[in-house]
């Protein structure tokens, strides 16, 4: 008789590695003696520094946190199909964090003495092991690394600038040439003339058995050693040298060199027992090079046109692609576009003002406002920016201000040609509405904050993430300090602006579903922006706002600070935190896979992993939208 349960178990691993690289008769034999077990929500499957238990698991449903004893703090997410629990037992270590359930969850405890001796049979599953003992990954074969929320890593472990470099993931060729070991040279040599390629890999049964370059044509057939006629056995370079995909810049580079070879072939497992993925050469590296960010800051500041900088533009975002590939922690990578961003607006404006007349008359400040101020632009998505300039006698404010604004047109004229758009709203400096002098912005955010409106309060939101990115710090400085005086005299304000961080819909209805756009051009889209991270991002401004801090725009690192100011409210706090970066990273590769902006998300278009990590922002979502509403009294607007 059949036992439906192991029957099911093992329909739902075999979609998940290790255990997708087991044969049927294996995964039927460990399906038998796995546990189910079920956990509440918050209840512990095993504690820091508790020995290892005799089973690691599976999420089946749900999710399991990962953090350490006595923190808030959430390190790492599993969600279904993901395996945790698995180093210790490899190093007969005491666990080094506590697992519990972050939702009512299922597992499957899988035997340790019946998994070990399949994995000394099977190279990949073996693989598997080996690389999870040696990382932080629950699953280190998965693209998007599942386990981590989008690829979040915990930023505990912060990288250096300087270690971003060695940490630069690198693209390779998949256009793959091949040929047996018995195929003749002039045969190979056509073809790789024909396809423009620098090298022949040779195969047997489709795995890599060796491979011949342009410098072994060169060197053993040129120089008469061999024929033309001469098999690819007679000159190939072999037994060949493989390496796993994902390798980085610094990784590739130190390969070449330790091996005196100018081609890396990349396998599935870096093994030659997998098919060949890729071929890295010389020339790829080469290109990697000039897209790391030292080089790539040095282009802007050197370039003297918009088209030079719309080029090094697209270098930019073949290497915010590479990171998150690379699953570099967004925090670190939203910190180095940033950088790139500011340095690419800053080069603009030099370049305008080179191209003015004569000098501005007074001292002003450009202000990079939205998502560049918060530095969470890592798409290029349109402009939002202003301009303080120093206060002038009333005779000479038009003429000065017709100076700001006529530099104002050139800036947000070459931002739109190097690939920031135009903002559809017109907020932007070459509007008169956001060229103003010291004194005028003072009256106008006054205005705002005294008269609280929907409009004041939308500009307000997009105001008051402003950063400076070129010119004198000191009048942003003196704007700020006049903002914050004013709503502390004016408590109102708050509610008003944490009434407008309400106005956004919600994520989800009832039954916990997608809501979908009901008309117009995104009609059963999700608007990912306004429903899921404009609540996180509005809420944040109003809370530190609130707390009179300044110089902390970014939406995560507010909530990391008002995790430090309010111990009670630390676990929500760094919930928000962990997902605004969870949802600007869906965002960016959503933008970077169609080419645009990333906010409208075909649902039918996302697998069941992807939709489960989304609604899992929405709970944390409606928390934080919950505190504020109760804190600013925001109901009392309504009576």
């Amino acid at each position: 008789m059949k036992n439906t349960i192991s029957e099911r178990i093992a329909d739902f691993l075999k979609n998940y590695p290790p255990f997708n690289a087991m044969d049927a008769r294996q995964l039927e034999q460990l399906s038998l003696e796995v546990t189910i077990i079920h956990k509440e929500t918050n209840t512990i499957v095993f504690g820091q520094g508790e020995s290892p238990h005799n089973n690691f698991y599976v999420v089946n449903k749900g999710a399991v946190a990962l953090s350490k004893a006595g923190s808030s703090q959430i390190l790492d997410i599993c969600d279904e199909g993901d395996v945790f629990g698995l180093r210790p037992l490899l190093a007969n270590e005491s666990y080094k964090l506590e697992a519990k359930a972050y939702e009512e969850t299922i597992l499957y405890a899988i035997p340790i003495k019946d998994f070990k001796p399949l994995a000394l049979e099977n190279k990949r599953i073996g693989n598997f092991l080996i690389e999870s003992f040696a990382s932080n990954t629950g699953n280190p074969y998965s693209i998007k690394h599942r386990g981590k929320l989008y690829g979040e890593s915990s930023e505990s472990n912060q990288y250096s600038s300087d270690k971003m470099l060695d940490l630069q993931p690198i693209k390779y060729s998949t256009k793959l040439i091949t040929c047996t070991e018995g195929t003749q040279i002039k045969t190979i040599a056509n073809k790789m003339t024909k396809h423009n390629v620098g090298c022949m890999l040779v195969v047997r049964n489709d795995l890599p058995l060796g491979i011949i370059t342009d410098k072994d044509i060169r060197k053993k057939v040129a120089t008469g050693l061999h024929p033309i006629t001469a098999s690819a056995q007679s000159v190939m370079s072999s037994p060949i040298i493989t390496y796993p995909k994902g390798l980085t810049l610094a990784q590739s580079q130190m390969a070449m060199m330790k091996s005196d070879i100018s081609h890396l072939v990349l396998t599935e497992d870096g093994t030659t027992d997998t098919k060949v993925v890729g071929i890295l050469s010389k020339h790829d590296i080469m290109v990697a090079v000039g897209n790391n960010p030292a080089v790539l800051l040095r282009a802007i500041k050197r370039a003297t046109k918009a088209k030079r900088l719309r080029g090094i533009r697209h270098g930019i975002m073949n290497l915010l692609q590479g990171y998150l590939e690379q699953n570099i922690p967004l925090g670190l990578v939203s910190k180095i576009i940033s950088e790139l961003n500011d340095a690419s607006t800053k080069q603009v404006v030099k370049i305008a003002l080179s191209k003015m007349d004569k000098e501005p008359p007074v001292k002003f400040t450009w202000l990079s406002m939205g998502s560049q101020g918060r530095g969470e632009q890592l798409l290029n998505t349109d402009q939002d920016n202003a301009i303080i300039f120093e206060d002038v006698p009333e005779e000479n404010l038009e003429t000065t201000r017709n100076y700001f604004l006529k530099l104002s047109e050139r800036i947000s004229k070459m931002l739109n040609t190097i690939g920031f758009e135009y903002c559809p709203a017109d907020m932007m400096a070459s509007n008169p509405s956001w060229c103003h002098s010291l004194s005028e912005w003072k009256k106008v955010t006054t205005h705002w904050i005294h008269n609280p409106g929907p409009d004041e309060i939308l500009l307000s939101s997009i105001f008051f993430d402003y950063n400076v990115t070129y010119g004198d710090k000191a009048l942003a400085d003196e704007l700020s300090q006049s903002i914050f005086d004013n709503v502390q005299g004016y408590p109102l304000f708050f509610t008003h602006l944490a009434s407008g961080a309400l106005q956004n819909p919600s994520p989800s209805g009832f039954f916990r579903d997608f809501l979908v756009e009901q008309d117009g051009e995104h009609k059963d889209f999700f608007d990912l922006k306004l429903r899921a991270l404009m609540p996180i991002i509005d809420a944040a401004r109003v809370l530190i706002l609130s707390h009179s801090i300044k110089s902390i725009n970014n939406t995560a690192e507010r909530y990391e600070k008002l995790a430090e100011l309010e111990p009670n409210n630390k676990e929500l706090y760094l919930a928000c935190s962990y997902a605004s970066k969870a949802l600007l990273k869906f965002r960016t590769r959503q933008g970077l896979l169609h080419n645009d902006s990333g906010r409208y998300i075909a649902l039918d278009k996302l697998n069941k992993e992807e939709k489960i990590k989304l609604k899992r922002t929405f709970k944390t979502v409606k928390e934080i939208q919950s505190l504020i509403e109760v804190r600013f009294q925001v109901k009392n607007l309504l009576r």
